[in-house]
């Protein structure tokens, strides 16, 4: 059987299927490559009408990057799926508190998830920073309350949590806060791939090469 052997020609094959379900969409350049990516990541060309992003999201996340930000994320696959290497060539790195024991510890003395104690640990780092969340609706509430009652100003918020209980709820809460930009996915759909897709995609454009 013939088929497709070197990875950057089924990424370029893979875009070419996806293309044409984003035309006619109103997309810039910078954007159909994050939805690019994001399709790709789902194998779901159904995500197309459904991922959302306030205007200033890329350009935000891109010049955050660029000047090395931080990335703070809820769960270890959305931290393993981030190219840090590619990060780490622009002077950030990667966090995830979900498997710290003072974490656990907190999350069981106060009654909440693992992931909001994790964002309320990390406090005032995620200022400037980057936060990517594929797994918890929890964590993007908890990084909601942050920004409203205690202030806290992350560049770009990138959250696509999966799942049926609280996923669309949180999503939607997102693309109305209205203070940060933002990237998500409306309704259920979601996940760490997804997530991690969305900043590899930004980080790509300020640099391609995948080496």
């Amino acid at each position: 059987m013939e088929f497709i052997k070197k990875p950057m020609d089924i990424e370029t094959r893979s875009m070419e299927i996806i293309a044409p379900h984003l035309a006619g969409m109103g997309l810039d350049e910078k954007a159909v490559k994050v939805y690019s990516r994001i399709i790709h990541a789902a194998g779901d060309v159904e995500y197309a009408p459904l991922i959302r992003m306030s205007d200033d999201a890329i350009d935000k996340a891109m010049a955050s990057l660029r000047s090395g930000c931080d990335i703070y994320t809820d769960v270890e696959m959305v931290r393993t799926g981030i190219n840090k290497r590619k990060l780490a060539s622009f002077g950030g790195q990667v966090h995830c508190l979900i498997a710290d024991p003072s974490v656990a510890e907190t999350a069981k003395k106060q009654g909440i998830t693992r992931s909001m104690a994790a964002m309320r640990q990390f406090g005032r780092s995620l200022d400037g920073s980057i936060i990517a969340i594929g797994n918890a609706p929890t964590a993007l509430f908890e990084v909601l309350r942050l920004v409203e009652e205690e202030g806290i100003r992350p560049s770009c918020i990138v959250g696509i949590p999966v799942g049926f209980v609280g996923a669309a709820d949180s999503k939607q809460a997102l693309a109305e806060n209205g203070r940060i930009p933002y990237i998500t996915v409306k309704g259920t759909k979601g996940g760490s791939p997804i997530a991690a897709a969305a900043v590899n995609a930004m980080m790509y454009l300020i640099n391609n090469d995948r080496g």
